[in-house]
């Protein structure tokens, strides 16, 4: 038996890691003091599940989970080669117990990050701070999480991930029109439209900004763009709302 195959089965924790990051949004990606660290598929999946999830979670859970095709020796089985195939400092990225895991307390999660930052950008009695409004804090919100992962369990929290970015996408807009930023709420804004093209609130956020900066004529192509895209996919129109919104720009020219 191997020393990482000992500790796994003594249910040892592993050292808390330095330097380690483990990134879901955009890619998959593992990287040590900013070096990129390779890692097999069954242990990227281990990985990617408990980034996911920043607490400890059950065995069981996770075997359960990332192997639900198979008996759960089998799946437990598998669980325990994919730790023990992790090499330093990728195995000492997670904290083991006999009946748990999770990522070490030491382990930077670029998933964690953007969520606070999206929460904070949602509070309603929170301040938004400059960091939260800059193009660092836009492109964070704009990235996907896991793409191209397919399992249901993978699936969940895309579209978790997904609700929450569009509304910070849409706040951080509102935010920067306020301070009349408008090329920076338009970025922000058409982030949000490219993540959801069928959905009306970030084409709203974006006319709202075209119509702050002065820029009528932009208001009115992107309305009719999305109205041509709802009639085209979905066979239904903007709502009375927008379309009332819209008829407010025509009664003032």
């Amino acid at each position: 038996m191997q020393v990482g195959e000992q500790e796994l089965a003594l249910g040892v924790h592993a050292a808390v890691p330095t330097g380690v990051s483990v990134t879901v949004l955009g890619e998959f990606r593992v990287l040590d003091a900013n070096a990129e660290v390779r890692v097999c598929a069954g242990s990227q999946r281990v990985l990617a599940f408990l980034a996911l999830r920043p607490t400890w979670v059950q065995r069981t859970l996770v075997a359960g989970t990332l192997w639900p095709d198979v008996s759960d020796a089998r799946a437990h089985a598998s669980l325990r080669s994919a730790l023990s195939r992790m090499h330093a400092p990728v195995r000492d990225s997670i904290e083991v117990l006999p009946a748990q895991l999770r990522i070490a307390r030491g382990v930077s999660i670029d998933l964690v990050r953007s969520r606070a930052l999206a929460l904070r950008l949602l509070a309603h009695a929170c301040e938004p701070t400059e960091s939260d409004l800059s193009p660092e804090a836009i492109a964070a919100l704009s990235a996907d999480l896991l793409p191209d992962w397919y399992e249901d369990w993978a699936l969940l929290e895309v579209e978790d991930w997904r609700q929450l970015r569009l509304h910070a996408l849409e706040a951080v807009a509102a935010h920067l029109m306020v301070r009349a930023r408008y090329a920076e709420a338009v970025r922000a804004a058409i982030a949000a439209v490219k993540a959801d093209p069928l959905r009306e609130s970030p084409h709203t956020t974006l006319i709202r900004v075209h119509l702050a900066e002065g820029n009528r004529s932009e208001a009115v192509r992107e309305f009719a763009l999305f109205k041509d895209l709802l009639a085209t996919e979905l066979h239904i129109g903007p709502s009375a709302k927008l379309r009332e919104l819209m008829h407010g720009v025509a009664a003032s020219t």
